[in-house]
């Protein structure tokens, strides 16, 4: 078979056995250097990927898609706009709701974000339904002033299931003694979890009904909340909705409300990738030694090849190509081994907690238990191409010095 002359010599040079041992070393080490570094990467990033889909499921669990609001006022025609949002084929569901800060007063004292909500509609919207820790999200009763706690805020305010809790809201009813704060006494009727503290922390919910007598709305409410097809395009269908729909209307999506989050997420990511390519370039500059050491060693082979008629060109093409072949493999044992170890790297953490009987990740801390990892194919590749590109170009150096060898000198004490 047929094959260039610089890289058949330089497939001969990596298959014989070498006079320096130390050299045969920092070659290995070069290649481990390398497959620890794009093994680690991948593995970071895969488990960076798998956090940041746990908390969107989580955090998109418990926010609608796209919400249509009122702007001079509560949204008084929502049925009407309900019932538009659903013959709309990109829309999965639409369920109207009431947002509005209060100040809740138990055993201690709280702010939170209150919601207002229909229980049956609720699902079609929210996972709420399906994160209650106590009660069920159907107890709330138009009527009956039943309220829905976080799990960490019913523990600040001290209350349970049966408990008494008082609703303040910032509107205020006017009296003969001056503006009195509009308060009501709710039960708790259930308490949910969702693991992010956001929720847990800082959300109460009520039946609509209950809070349009609270907030003195009328049959109005503060907008209509939309759960898509596709959430990536939650911001033009909600808007093209809304001008379907007669008055203006006031567009959000969850990219918007959730913006600086996940904009962080993604420059925590992208920190990562940068340090951690750090490591890869470190093993890079240990391939450079290596080579270098290589070419002082094979002074009389190129001395050699030179006087035989290869060109300087063909000479820095052999050691390119031991270089190349070093730097593939290294990155291609590493990107095997960081795809295997980022899909088991939840059976490994199970396996160390139950070789040392404590837990790594407590759920009651982290919200999350275990270590989820999504492997992204574009990351994968991503990571692979950086680092053949360095170590392309760690071969540079070293094949350029071994072209400019002079064959009288290297042959002199020969």
């Amino acid at each position: 078979m047929f094959r260039p002359l610089s890289l058949a010599i330089g497939l001969r040079y990596l298959r014989a056995k070498r006079r320096n041992g130390f050299i045969s070393f920092i070659s290995m080490a070069s290649i481990l250097g390398i497959l620890i570094g794009v093994m680690a990467l991948i593995t970071t990033i895969s488990v960076m990927n798998g956090f940041q889909e746990e908390l969107r499921s989580r955090i998109l669990g418990m926010v609608s898609h796209a919400t249509i609001d009122g702007v001079d006022g509560p949204l008084q025609d929502w049925p009407k706009a309900v019932a538009q949002s659903k013959r709309d084929s990109r829309v999965l569901g639409a369920a109207p709701y009431i947002q509005a800060e209060a100040l809740l007063q138990g055993a201690r004292r709280q702010g939170a974000m209150l919601r207002a909500v229909i229980p049956s509609n609720e699902a079609e919207v929210s996972d709420l339904a399906t994160k209650m820790k106590q009660g069920k999200l159907s107890d709330l009763q138009a009527g009956q002033y039943r309220i829905v706690l976080g799990n960490e805020l019913a523990q600040q305010l001290g209350v349970g299931i049966g408990d008494s809790v008082n609703v303040f809201v910032s509107e205020a009813t006017v009296t003969p003694v001056g503006p009195i704060p509009r308060a009501r006494r709710f039960t708790v009727s259930g308490i949910f979890e969702v693991g992010a503290q956001e929720y847990d922390f800082g959300l109460a919910v009520i039946h609509l009904q209950d809070a349009q007598r609270l907030l003195k709305m009328g049959d109005g409410v503060t907008g209509v909340r939309l759960k898509l097809t596709d959430l990536w395009d939650a911001w033009n269908v909600a808007r093209s909705l809304a001008n379907r729909m007669d008055g203006i209307y006031q567009v959000r999506d969850w990219t918007r409300d959730h913006e600086n989050f996940f904009r962080s997420l993604k420059m925590e990511k992208t920190v990562m990738f940068v340090l951690l390519s750090l490591v890869i370039a470190i093993a890079a500059f240990n391939l450079v030694s290596s080579l270098v050491m290589l070419v002082q060693d094979k002074q009389a082979d190129i001395a050699i090849l030179r006087t035989l008629g290869l060109s300087p060109g063909a000479v820095m093409r052999v050691f390119m190509v031991q270089g190349s072949i070093i730097g593939v493999v290294g990155v291609g044992l590493g990107t095997i081994g960081g795809v295997l170890l980022s899909e088991n790297l939840s059976h490994i953490v199970k396996f160390i907690e139950r070789l040392t009987g404590s837990e790594l990740m407590p759920a009651d801390v982290y919200y999350i238990s275990g270590v989820p990892t999504a492997i992204e194919p574009s990351d994968v590749a991503l990571v692979a191409v950086v680092a053949l590109v360095m170590c392309l170009l760690a071969t540079i150096y070293p094949a350029h010095r071994a072209s400019r060898t002079d064959p009288a000198s290297a042959l002199r004490y020969e």
